[in-house]
């Protein structure tokens, strides 16, 4: 209920008092309306009881005048009016009480209202005897009738002085009430003002006192002191809004400040930093310039001694040196970059090539392709599958070339292993060679990712793989450079993670590398 409170606007304050004095004002009006209402009612019910006995009285003289009229003349008009004025009498006596009561001017309009019936009963008896010219019956009756009619008029009289008593009892509470009426509604006009002028001032002081302190608040803060503070209303209303507005205005600067001057603080270190950066980068640079300079060398030297083997007739060197050429001219021309799967199955073909040249072709690869799949189409990182296919020579048939395979797939991965359930190539190269340990695979696993965890390039290149696995190196930890490479490109060229699994059924039972590649 107190939540409800708190939370009203201004407007709906002034609504309400508003509401509360209308509320007042129309309660006295009507307390006033009601009193007045009940004395005019007093009032009406005194004159219609004065003004009911006069026409009663009158009613009755018009009935015994045209009785009296038709017993001597016996003309038409004056039955009709006597009818008529039968009609009014009993229309007028239907109103008086009709019970037996303890009120003596109750009893009175009782007696009335049988007297009136048995009177012009003897009436209606009269005229009958009289146009049945029975003299002796009209007389009588004519003379019952007169009787009952004086009887009826000290009835009236004696009722009329009974009200006339009542009524000037009930002028007299009626000027009593008038005096009491005016007095309450004077106490509660007055006390509706006071109450009024209460809870104006009461909303002017919880407008205005939030108001003061937030117009003290915001000329400190002009002059710039950022320190003030300014107490939440807990209101709810627009100044509790505006309160809120203005301390979140304050923060907001103090952060900014705070985030200034730490910037400032650390632009500065950098600047400190900056000089002897750019020494380390010229030479850095340099070295890079270098670097590229050799593998374009041999490049350079394969391609001349190519040209000499065929110069001399030797086909078979010619074949090798161009095949080395062709592979390192890849090296050269793709590192880092994007290439086509079609591209990318030729490099392992002359990566395989080369090695059974060096080996007197004891490497036995399967190459299984889909039809379907458009190679050149199919866009990847540049330098993926050819050291996949090394670390299982390398590490998987290494110990058996005689009975060791590799077998490579390209195929369309179903719905269960497509990343995401996006249409996706799968590349898997398989071997039935050493296998390795759940423990192997998941350092192996671990490496890829940690090759991206700082959002910076692989450690290694396509230039060192391609390198380290022709000069021979047989290192171990080849493999996890190798791999963590290939994990680490695909992450940052498809944006995604999870796009190469390695799995195998234990030592000695072969492993597969599967590779998944998303249509774009």
């Amino acid at each position: 209920m107190r939540k409800g409170r708190e939370n009203r606007s201004i407007q709906s304050r002034l609504i309400m008092i508003m509401a509360g004095m209308m509320l007042l004002v129309l309660a006295v009006n009507l307390y006033v309306f009601r009193q007045t209402r009940t004395m005019v009612q007093t009032i009406d019910s005194v004159f219609v009881s004065n003004s009911t006995i006069v026409k009663l009285s009158d009613t009755l003289d018009k009935v015994g005048s045209s009785m009296y009229d038709y017993l001597s003349t016996r003309g038409s008009s004056s039955l009709e009016d006597f009818y008529r004025y039968e009609e009014d009498l009993r229309e007028i006596t239907t109103s008086f009480n009709d019970q037996n009561t303890s009120s003596p001017m109750l009893m009175l309009e009782k007696n009335i209202r049988e007297m009136s019936e048995a009177y012009l009963e003897a009436a209606e008896k009269a005229i009958q005897a009289k146009r049945g010219r029975n003299v002796e019956e009209y007389r009588r009756k004519y003379a019952d009738s007169k009787r009952l009619n004086g009887y009826i008029d000290d009835a009236v009289y004696a009722l009329n002085s009974r009200r006339f008593a009542q009524n000037s009892r009930n002028y007299q509470m009626l000027q009593n009430t008038m005096g009491v009426l005016e007095a309450s509604s004077m106490v509660m006009i007055l006390t509706a003002f006071v109450m009024a002028m209460f809870l104006a001032v009461m909303l002017i002081r919880a407008i205005f006192g939030p108001l003061k302190e937030l117009a003290g608040a915001a000329d400190r803060v002009a002059a710039g002191d950022f320190d003030v503070d300014v107490r939440e209303t807990g209101s709810g209303d627009e100044i509790a809004v505006v309160t809120h507005a203005f301390r979140k205005m304050l923060f907001s600067i103090r952060e900014y400040i705070e985030r200034q001057r730490a910037s400032m603080e650390k632009e500065s270190r950098m600047k400190e930093n900056a000089l002897a950066m750019q020494a380390h980068l010229k030479e850095a640079q340099l070295n890079f310039l270098q670097a590229q300079i050799n593998p374009h060398f041999l490049f350079n030297s394969l391609n001349a001694g190519s040209q000499l083997a065929a110069l001399e007739g030797a086909d078979r060197t010619q074949d090798y040196l161009g095949r080395m050429a062709d592979f390192f001219r890849y090296d050269v021309q793709k590192t880092g970059g994007s290439a086509s799967l079609e591209e990318e199955l030729e490099l392992v073909d002359n990566y395989i090539y080369i090695l059974n040249v060096r080996f007197s072709g004891d490497i036995h690869f399967d190459k299984i392709l889909d039809q379907d799949i458009r190679l050149s189409d199919i866009t990847m990182p540049s330098m993926t599958l050819q050291p996949i296919v090394e670390n299982s020579v390398q590490h998987g048939i290494h110990d058996d070339h005689e009975h060791g395979r590799i077998w490579l797939y390209v195929e369309m991965a179903d719905g269960e292993d497509a990343p995401d359930g996006q249409p996706t190539v799968m590349v898997t190269v398989s071997d039935n060679g050493a296998g390795m340990t759940a423990d192997q695979i998941m350092c192996l696993m671990e490496s890829g990712r940690g090759k991206t965890d700082g959002g910076g390039v692989p450690e290694t290149d396509g230039d060192e793989m391609a390198s380290g696995s022709l000069a021979g190196t047989g290192k171990e930890e080849t493999a996890g450079v190798a791999m963590g490479n290939v994990m680490a490109r695909l992450t940052l060229y498809y944006g995604r993670e999870g796009l190469l699994r390695v799995s195998s059924d234990g030592p000695g039972l072969g492993t597969q590398v599967t590779v998944f590649l998303p249509l774009r």
